[in-house]
């Protein structure tokens, strides 16, 4: 399975305004598979593609705001196609949007932007912070008002398992709310000396077997690492946590 994995580029911001296609080719001789797209650093897409197909990297979804998917619709369904992907993710929602009505705001845009793209191949999902488990809308915690379907009409959950941990939940008793409806899901592990902080997957408090093993049985098609922040360089953190998913996948027969 370790064709599945791919680096949250958001990781390595910093590195990729000195020169993205240098981390692009520096990650595929790490062994990663594909790329999350954050952000594209005033980089043209169609030269970030050109050295997604030299060095075979696959791109796994990209990171949209929701400005962008309401007033750039176009631009970002042609960003999409341009680096080969169906899918952008809403990553982040403002403080000023993180109450009822915000929630409420956030899910019908993102229905609505669902609606004009669903047609076209493409989904539309949200990626979870920890801020999501603490507002009630509509009798449920946001998250899962978020993830409510509305008739036919739904959001994919890009599951964050750090963020789920932070905010009190089990990351795998979660994940089993969306069988069959999580085609990303964002790998990132918790330290376990009580500061709660970003860890290398595999190093902290998060078991990720079951959540590999659960991952394949459900249809996960990527698990993208992303580490916020890092102790030391992000290449040398994003080399450990894929050379333990390996190590784990192998050891799970995945």
């Amino acid at each position: 399975m370790r064709e599945k994995f791919a680096a949250q580029l958001y990781t390595l911001r910093d590195e990729l305004k000195k020169d993205f296609y240098s981390v692009l080719r520096t990650l595929k001789q790490m062994g990663w598979a594909a790329v999350q797209i954050d952000g594209l650093h005033g980089y043209p897409a169609h030269e970030i593609a050109a050295v997604l197909k030299e060095t075979g990297l696959r791109a796994a979804g990209m990171h949209i705001g929701l400005d962008r998917m309401n007033g750039e619709l176009e631009t970002v369904m042609e960003e999409a196609r341009t680096f080969g992907t169906k899918d952008f993710f809403c990553h982040y929602l403002e403080d000023d949007m993180q109450h009822v009505e915000g929630y409420k705001q956030a899910k019908r845009e993102l229905l609505a932007t669902a609606s004009k793209v669903t047609p076209f191949g493409y989904r539309v999902g949200y990626h979870n912070h920890d801020f999501e488990f603490k507002t009630v809308v509509d009798g449920k915690l946001a998250l899962d008002y978020l993830m409510t379907p509305v008739g036919n009409q739904f959001l994919y959950p890009e599951v964050d398992t750090y963020w789920v941990k932070m905010a009190g939940h089990d990351p795998l008793d979660y994940i089993r709310k969306f069988p069959g409806r999580i085609p990303i899901l964002h790998l990132k592990d918790m330290t376990a000396d009580g500061r709660k902080f970003y860890a290398e997957v595999g190093t902290g408090l998060i078991d990720f077997e079951p959540i590999l093993l659960w991952g394949e049985q459900h249809g996960v098609e990527w698990y993208a690492v992303e580490q916020d922040e890092c102790p030391g360089s992000p290449f040398d953190s994003l080399e450990l946590s894929l050379g333990n998913l390996i190590a784990m996948s192998e050891k799970l027969g995945l």
